[in-house]
């Protein structure tokens, strides 16, 4: 089975990195919470990307396109809600929220935002004043109005997948700071990774990620070939195990960095702190288990057994 990503759209993530890169990194993140005006410069250099012209609602090669660059935001911590621009309907935003009260992750940004729960009813939405918190800095809490037509399953999956391949980028981008940390930190006189628990830990955060990854490729192309209702219960069954995964991989990297992996000095602290929202939410681990359950009883979810 070939996995590799074709060369076009690693051509476009490259480029994607690269522009967004220009505008600060992760430490646009940081800056942006004490001044969000910072992020004004970000969706025109979406825009100037051709994002905007992705249709993800497309063939495989659009919908990998944009996979790969909510990867690199996620790498990014980039602070624009890529995910939610990317499925937007008549120009507003999709915003994917849960059964409960609604949070929208840059829900403050000018323009007009659509919410959808799990079950595909939308509402329009009035967003509130922006939080402060320090996981997910910027969520709004948003009140939901009325309620118009449903969107297609199909929506509600890509919103899951494109969302998780962002939670790729960020733990990808954190454990690979942490192998650089535990190279070059000396400790009773040699290297963190010459030390076998820590190469034990980063073996198993290594293993994890390259799952997360090959499911997550995975997902595209069942997004691309099986039914609707099979195609949402793999998205679902993707970011349940990507937020799963990424608690994990967080957790080892906060070991293995020490104190520095909780202070906003080092980049892990950004992307663990600003990749929360795609843990939590639309749902818990335990709600999106809850529904992955049902699609199990349904027989929307295939397995090697009958």
């Amino acid at each position: 089975m070939k996995t590799a990503m074709p060369e076009d759209v690693l051509a476009f993530g490259s480029s994607a990195r690269r522009s967004l890169l220009r505008l600060g990194g992760i430490d646009l993140a940081l800056r942006a919470e004490a001044d969000r005006s910072l992020r004004g410069p970000v969706g025109v250099s979406l825009q100037a990307l051709g994002a905007g012209d992705l249709d993800v609602r497309g063939d495989a090669d659009q919908l990998l396109a944009a996979a790969e660059l909510c990867r690199v935001s996620g790498g990014l911590a980039l602070p624009w809600p890529v995910v939610e621009e990317l499925l937007s309907v008549d120009g507003a935003r999709l915003a994917l929220v849960g059964s409960g009260s609604a949070r929208v992750d840059h829900g403050d940004l000018d323009g007009e935002w659509l919410a959808c729960d799990l079950d595909g009813q939308t509402f329009d939405i009035v967003m509130g004043e922006p939080g402060r918190a320090k996981l997910g800095p910027f969520l709004v809490p948003a009140q939901r109005i009325g309620g118009q037509m449903n969107r297609p399953s199909g929506d509600i999956a890509r919103h899951l997948l494109l969302g998780s391949w962002r939670l790729l980028g960020g733990v990808q981008a954190a454990l690979a700071q942490v192998v650089e940390h535990v190279g070059v930190r000396v400790q009773f006189g040699r290297p963190l990774s010459e030390f076998q628990s820590v190469r034990f830990a980063v073996a198993d955060a290594t293993v994890q990620v390259r799952g997360f990854e090959e499911l997550a490729k995975f997902t595209v192309w069942r997004l691309m070939t099986a039914s609707p209702e099979r195609s949402l219960a793999d998205a679902l069954a993707l970011r349940l195990h990507g937020a799963r995964k990424a608690v994990q991989v967080f957790r080892t990297c906060h070991q293995l960095l020490g104190a520095v992996g909780f202070c906003d000095e080092h980049d892990v602290s950004v992307l663990d702190r600003h990749l929360q929202p795609l843990v939590r939410l639309p749902l818990a681990a335990e709600a999106l288990a809850e529904r992955l359950v049902q699609s199990v009883a349904r027989g929307d979810l295939e397995s090697l057994y009958a």
